[in-house]
């Protein structure tokens, strides 16, 4: 505890002057989440300290030691703490985010807007991921930008980086890990934000009623404050009412999407354990359904019971936003924006081609299913 210390205390600090700027940030950019304010704040810390650390250690002065600048030891001071809070605090987050989800809502849309909503996510996800092998970027890169842009943005990022978590890799692709979590988080807030201007003009061109368009942009935009703004500027509150349920649908689709993806990675694992030599000694298979995505589904239960009170419901809810800003801060830490630039222009492609399947894809189910 005493290592973690640092390390949490930073992350402690950064969140409360986050989120109280957070009302500001609101109203200057609506459909900018505060998550992904928070990945780029702690990506910009992150780069900063890391730029002052290399410039301080090529010194070895007399005793034939490098010097140690003050910025890489606080570097090692908060790296565990950091850390800790990247992996665990993040998971906490994703728990608590299934009391802000009910059965109830979901059926709501009835079978006609749950089979709109099903064969985007299907469609998106797994075309994304069939583009991002075409375009040659990295499979941890690719498959987090299919879960935000068909499931629920930075939420689902989030989520998606518990799962990867759980198969620790070498050094560079733990920070090859770090560069797709800080790319798949900023190509949703650059393409939700286009939608929130796009699909409403959109709609009103194609004269699409206000459930169709509050059904077209539930099921096609990433964020829940992207969502919000993008219905809320057409007239009428059905838009937003059917957009809102439309969007709980597709966070309902979180859990069996990422229980999948581990089962998945844990069949690899063991895979790889038994085919290659000398690796199949102390190989730890991981659970297929990870223990943070069982507490989610605890938790939409305890929601669709109506046993919590709304007041607990309130605090959860702001206690996730918490969770999720500290979350990302830590995240953000350890990305290297130099390097993301340099290796950017491929998964801004990608986004570009899965805004257009996500957007595309809802906007036919729409047409098709809906009178």
């Amino acid at each position: 505890m005493t290592r973690l210390l640092p390390g949490l205390g930073l992350a402690t600090v950064a969140t409360a002057v986050l989120l109280a700027a957070a009302p500001a940030l609101t109203a200057a950019a609506p459909a900018l989440s505060p998550l992904v304010v928070a990945l780029l704040a702690g990506a910009v810390v992150g780069s900063a300290l890391a730029w002052s650390a290399r410039r301080g250690t090529p010194d070895s002065g007399a005793t034939g030691r490098a010097a140690v600048g003050p910025a890489a030891r606080f570097l090692a001071a908060t790296a565990p703490g950091t850390s800790w809070t990247a992996r665990h605090v993040l998971r906490a987050g994703v728990v608590l985010l299934g009391l802000q989800l009910s059965v109830g809502d979901v059926l709501d849309l009835a079978w006609r807007g749950l089979a709109v909503v099903a064969t985007t996510v299907a469609v998106t996800f797994a075309g994304t991921l069939a583009l991002g092998r075409w375009l040659r970027v990295p499979r941890d890169a690719a498959l987090l930008v299919a879960t935000g842009f068909s499931i629920c943005g930075a939420a689902a990022v989030s989520a998606m980086t518990g799962v990867l978590d759980r198969f620790p890799g070498r050094r560079r692709e733990e920070a090859d890990r770090s560069d797709a979590v800080a790319a798949a988080l900023a190509l949703v807030a650059l393409y939700g934000t286009a939608a929130v201007v796009v699909l409403p003009w959109l709609a009103g061109l194609l004269g699409l009623s206000d459930a169709q368009a509050g059904l077209w942009i539930g099921a096609s935009v990433q964020e829940v404050a992207q969502v919000v703004a993008a219905a809320g500027s057409l007239a009428g509150a059905t838009a937003l009412a059917t957009a809102t349920v439309a969007k709980l649908a597709r966070v309902a689709l979180l859990a069996p999407l990422v229980a999948t993806v581990g089962a998945v990675r844990s069949r690899r694992v063991a895979r790889t354990a038994t085919t290659e030599p000398g690796r199949d000694d102390g190989v730890r298979r991981p659970a297929p359904v990870p223990g943070f995505m069982v507490g989610f589904l605890a938790a939409v239960a305890l929601s669709s019971l109506g046993i919590v009170p709304a007041p607990v419901l309130d605090v959860a809810a702001a206690l996730t936003t918490a969770l999720f800003v500290a979350a990302m801060f830590a995240l953000g830490l350890g990305v290297d924006v130099p390097r993301l630039v340099r290796t950017g222009r491929r998964p801004l492609l990608l986004g570009a081609c899965s805004a257009v399947v996500v957007a595309g894809t809802a906007l036919a189910a729409v047409l098709v299913l809906t009178p």
